[in-house]
């Protein structure tokens, strides 16, 4: 984040912040991507219609639970190795296909799709799977959205857990949305063969 600085009466200077709240910021990706090579602490995510969203650090309850999720796919994909999981500090690049640049909090990709493409930067593929957990600040709305978003975008198989309701939401594309109910586990064979979700800590 840039802060500048204003004299004081005396001659001294002292932060000068934006206050930008309630406001919508519209980019261009490349200005943001821009954005993120000059703001490297924050995590930042362009929407669709090119609106700028940053995103608050989690609490701590929120992000042992995110820890507790992303380490069970680690666990189940390395001993698979069928392809690559990646955490909540990797953005995905969908503007070449009308989409924005969003960052899941837990991410999977199947391998044989990873092949001659380049990662070092914004993933330029869709994953096929993608789940996002509800944090207390986070607007339950604004989350849906980015879940409708990936079923549009042809994520196969999408989890919006949510602590708050005891609720999990499941995107499929091209099929209604699913809901379970304080479910203990949540079976993702249909696209990872064998991995299941313990919803056991999360409750």
């Amino acid at each position: 984040m840039t802060i500048a600085t204003a004299p004081t009466a005396s001659g001294a200077t002292q932060p000068l912040l934006l206050d930008v709240s309630g406001t919508t910021l519209i980019v261009t990706p490349l200005q943001f991507d821009r954005l993120c090579v000059n703001n490297p602490d924050l995590r930042l995510e362009l929407t669709p219609n090119r609106e700028l969203i940053v995103m608050a650090p989690s609490g701590g309850e929120s992000g042992k639970k995110n820890f507790r999720l992303s380490g069970q796919l680690f666990v189940w994909n390395e001993r698979t190795e069928l392809g690559e999981a990646f955490d909540s500090s990797t953005g995905y690049d969908f503007t070449a296909i009308g989409g924005g640049q969003p960052s899941p909090d837990v991410s999977w990709i199947e391998k044989s799709r990873l092949e001659s493409i380049d990662i070092t930067k914004f993933i330029p593929i869709v994953p096929d799977f993608v789940i996002e957990l509800r944090s207390a600040t986070d607007r339950l709305y604004a989350i849906k959205n980015k879940m409708v978003e990936y079923q549009r975008l042809g994520v196969r198989l999408g989890l919006l857990i949510n602590p708050q309701d005891k609720k999990v939401e499941i995107y499929r594309p091209g099929q209604e949305i699913e809901v379970l109910e304080s479910p203990m586990s949540i079976d993702c064979s249909e696209v990872m063969p064998g991995f299941v979700v313990s919803m056991n800590k999360i409750w």
